[in-house]
């Protein structure tokens, strides 16, 4: 394969955990609650991954394991910032310190010890004949067939059906969706917990597909990478896709440069995704500052029924 194909393929697999931590995100976000806590829940999920999967040898029940315990931490933050109305802002910060914390205790007694097995691919041996698409396609696994085709699945929920209007309406004007008989609190309390495993999914895929073992802060920041790709996507799944995979190959970009002999120092490639990053996020915020952002109108706000304005 040439430098290219490689870059893609690596791109992919980095750009996965992104990819799907930013689509937990954007549930989040769309139903109006700012969703900070994606590091902790990425490390919970990457560290309840470890622990289930080599004690078991199951990697379904590992899997299974991951969700649970991110929908239970996605389930305390919604009763924090929908029943109790506490500051959402904070409430993330402090599930990414509780996450972090806890993760690192818990990850003791495995830290080093390598995955019974990666995540199982899929064997398309008819695309494989195909140049390029064949190498990129043809044993991806199965995390990140999920992933794509939970980017069609989130586009068509949000904007082509009933549901999404009612997720929309919900992170844009919760009083007037609550006028309408939509039940706000049940969405914002679906839509957190589904977006919490979402993430701690993606904190599942680091150790199975791109890091396979386990080590204490393994996701190295890619959960604050995911909460500005939220912003960097405008909350658009689609776009999310190609903002996750971007970030995917610019992080592979700099250890494919040192394989070529790169003399720059790797302290700098490693920073080269970061301050991209930052970038286009300002180069974004200048281009569009005099046009809508396509952040939810309620977003951060909490809602509170009856109240007056």
């Amino acid at each position: 394969m040439d430098f290219t194909t490689q870059l893609l393929i690596a791109a992919i697999s980095a750009g996965t955990p992104l990819l799907l931590a930013t689509l937990g995100g954007i549930l989040n976000e769309r139903a109006g609650i700012i969703q900070l806590g994606a590091e902790g829940l990425m490390l919970m999920g990457a560290v309840t991954t470890c622990i289930v999967y080599i004690r078991t040898e199951n990697l379904l029940l590992a899997l299974l394991a991951a969700m649970a315990i991110t929908a239970v931490l996605g389930i305390v933050h919604s009763f924090l910032c929908v029943t109790l109305r506490a500051n959402q802002t904070m409430s993330g910060l402090a599930m990414t310190l509780f996450g972090s914390g806890l993760s690192a205790y818990l990850g003791k007694s495995i830290s080093g010890i390598p995955l019974p097995g990666p995540s199982p691919k899929l064997d398309l041996s008819w695309v494989k004949p195909i140049p390029v698409v064949g190498d990129i396609f043809g044993r991806m696994d199965v995390l990140t067939w999920f992933s794509l085709l939970l980017v069609l699945a989130l586009h068509l929920l949000i904007h082509h059906t009933s549901w999404g209007l009612h997720l929309r309406a919900v992170g844009d004007s919760p009083a007037t969706a609550d006028v309408m008989g939509i039940r706000v609190q049940l969405i914002r309390y679906s839509y957190v917990t589904a977006g919490t495993v979402l993430i701690g999914l993606a904190g599942a895929d680091m150790v199975l597909s791109y890091a396979p073992t386990w080590n204490e802060g393994l996701t190295a920041g890619r959960g604050w990478i995911a909460v500005g790709l939220v912003i960097f996507a405008r909350w658009n799944p689609l776009r999310a896709l190609f903002c996750a995979y971007l970030f995917g190959a610019l992080d592979s970009l700099g250890f494919r440069m040192q394989l070529l002999g790169s003399t720059i120092p790797p302290y700098f490639l490693k920073m080269i995704p970061y301050v991209v990053t930052i970038l286009v996020l300002m180069y974004l915020g200048y281009r569009n500052r005099n046009k809508p952002s396509g952040t939810p109108e309620s977003l951060g706000t909490p809602y509170v029924r009856e109240q007056r304005f």
